[in-house]
Order: C-alpha cells, then structure tokens, then sequence
C-alpha cells in the first residue's frame, strides 16, 4: 500500500503549549482522507507544517515517500491547497489572479485558467475585481487556484466555508471528480461531519491537538450496529421476561428506564406481546441504530468504550 503522507510523532508548540501532540496520519495514494475535529483541535497547524508555512517542534513528515526539510521546494509544485483563508490581489481579477499564480508556478498551460473557472462555476465573472467577491465566491476562486496545476496532492483546510447547501454539493462532486478520474489524492479538514462522511475513505479524526481515530468510512458503517430499544419503568420486570422467557442475553441497560436489545432474532412485536402478556408496562419500542454523529461525538468525548454506555440514539 502506498501511502502519500505520513507523520511520525508530529508535534507543535507554542510558548511550551502543544498544540499538536506525536501525531501519526497515513493518508493513501488516491483516497480522500477527511480529517476531522471541532474548531481548534489542531488540524489548520498540521496542513501549515505539512505545506511548509511553519516547522515541527519535533517529530517528521513524509510526503510523496521523502522527509519534508526545509529546503523542500521541489516538492511543494506537487501540492495545492487551501490554508486557512484563500488571500488575492484584490484590485485584478479572478483570471489575473490565476495568471500570476501560473507564473509563480512556472506553469504555462493557460487553458487550464478557464478549466479550473468552469470547475468551480466562475466562468461568468469577467473582469470584476476580486474585492467584489463574495465569502463563497473566494473560497472558489481559492480551490481553482489550488486544482489549476492538476497537482498530485491536494490539501484543503475547511474549503467549503462560506457556501451555500447548493455550493458545498457542488464541491463535494468536484473532490470526488478530482480523485476519481485525475487520481488526486485529497487532505480535507472539516468540523461538520456529514461534509466529511459523504466523501471521504478514510477519516482521521483529531481533539485537543491528538489524532485519536484513524478508520476507513466502511469500517464505521459496519461498526454501527442496528438495535431495538425499549423504555419502560418496570425495568426488573422487563429484564426477566428477556432473559428468562425470550432468552435473550445480548442487551445492555442504558438508564434505569432504557434498554437496548441488539439481538434481533426475534421482531419488536414478539418482543412486546411478551412484556403486555407478563404485565410490563412499555412506554416505548422502536429499532434503531448509532448515527455517525453520535459514533463521532463519543470519540471526541472520551473513546468508543464510553460511547458504548453513553450514546442515546435519540
């Protein structure tokens, strides 16, 4: 398996606060890998020292299988990206702006300007200054900029901010055109999960500067299992006919009122005719299953051991 970035035991810190804590991520050649972590978590300074902005305090990053030094240049034409907030002249245009990127990169292919405008629904902007563009309307300007050179490595740090429902969807096709058919492998960082779930492989999850979950997106489905739950106050009652009446031992007592069964040999209704016919009271019965938000929440609140007590399901 080749893997286009790693990190061995990366860390940063600032005025002897860690900010980033012996992070190891492995991203893989042609994935979208969607890092994700509330605000502050840490994800923004490990793209800055992936793309060169700042140094490590310790610890080392592999991109493209070579240690990233401080005289890596060579390697930097193979990225584009997003950090943080895309900054343009603001008195040229979008194409001009364009135009003088190409020259920084010594990339001469001009027809790729108006390909990435089309890409990202700027073609129609003629020649407005880019100081009259709107929140969204630069962060598109930012990924043309960013997809332009066709790179090898795109990293994107929140590239969706400022869009609109119909945008962010029309960005999430986008990555998963430039992944798909032009093999670019993608870093993407988000704090919203369901931006991340619907395109990500592999998602690595980072709290408190730690990444503490690193798994592909199928591995998550399959862990979330489905399940029947009951409220009733007769809780003694009900465990009784379970186990010895049902002979159902695979449930779990969620609060006193709460139990959730994940057996299900036997249909809610068998279950219920079973508490009606020995006298439990049932105030609810339903089927459901841990979401992806709730499977992410627990993670980021302590670990899947605590989720497994925790998590309601609403």
């Amino acid at each position: 398996m080749t893997y286009l970035i790693k990190t061995h035991q990366l860390s940063k810190s600032y005025a002897g606060h860690e900010v980033v804590s012996n992070l190891n991520m492995n991203v893989k050649k042609g994935e979208i890998y969607g890092f994700l972590g509330p605000n502050g978590a840490g994800k923004t300074t490990v793209m800055k020292m992936m793309t060169n902005l700042i140094k490590p305090s310790s610890g080392e990053i592999e991109l493209f299988g070579e240690k990233v030094t401080g005289h890596s240049y060579e390697m930097l034409k193979r990225i584009g990206s997003i950090i943080e907030f895309p900054v343009f002249y603001d008195k040229l245009s979008a194409r001009e702006n364009l135009q003088l990127h190409c020259e920084y990169a010594g990339y001469y292919n001009h027809l790729a300007i108006e390909e990435a405008l089309s890409l990202v629904n700027l073609q129609q902007v003629n020649d407005k200054p880019v100081k009259s563009f709107s929140l969204g309307m630069r962060q598109r300007l930012g990924i043309a900029r960013a997809i332009m050179t066709k790179p090898e490595l795109l990293i994107l740090d929140e590239p969706t901010n400022g869009l609109d429902p119909v945008g962010i969807k029309e960005l999430r096709g986008l990555f998963r055109m430039l992944c798909d058919e032009y093999r670019i492998t993608i870093l993407i960082s988000s704090h919203i999960l369901s931006e991340v779930e619907q395109i990500a492989d592999t998602i690595g999850v980072i709290n408190k500067g730690q990444l503490i979950e690193e798994v592909t997106v199928r591995e998550i489905h399959e862990r979330n299992t489905e399940y029947i739950e009951i409220r009733s106050e007769d809780t003694q009652k009900a465990l009784y006919v379970l186990e010895e009446i049902l002979g159902i031992d695979n449930f779990k007592v969620i609060a006193d009122s709460k139990i959730r069964i994940y057996s299900l040999s036997l249909t809610q209704g068998e279950i219920a005719k079973q508490f009606v016919l020995n006298g439990v009271h049932i105030e609810e019965i339903k089927k459901k299953s841990h979401s992806l938000e709730d499977y992410f929440i627990n993670l980021l609140d302590g670990g899947l051991q605590h989720a497994e007590v925790t998590s309601s399901g609403n």
